[in-house]
């Protein structure tokens, strides 16, 4: 959760924001200043986006990655759980058997 003074940008700005810093030859941290964000934002969204058009060596996952793996770790969960709830039913009834 972010904090209520967190700025919110919508996608089209991280678009054009990205086009700049692609577009302009200048380093990441002098068009934040030149749009008057933060460069760790505008950091992060060039990251992201160069890991979507596969130009990132450095091992980031893609968006559709991202949520794959978000998904993969919610069935996990769940199933860990149902697991969970099996076991105490196998031991509930094997004491029940054994009555």
């Amino acid at each position: 959760m972010g904090s209520k003074y967190t700025k919110r940008y919508t996608e089209e700005f991280k678009r054009d924001a990205i086009a700049l810093v692609d577009s302009s030859g200048k380093t990441v941290t002098a068009v934040a200043r030149e749009l008057g964000i933060s460069s760790g934002s505008l950091r992060g969204w060039y990251r992201k986006a160069k890991a979507d058009r596969g130009e990132d060596q450095g091992g980031e996952l893609t968006s559709a990655g991202r949520d794959e793996l978000r998904r993969l770790r919610r069935e996990n969960r769940e199933q860990q759980q149902t697991i969970g709830i099996l076991e105490k039913a196998t031991a509930f009834f094997v004491k029940e058997n054994d009555r």
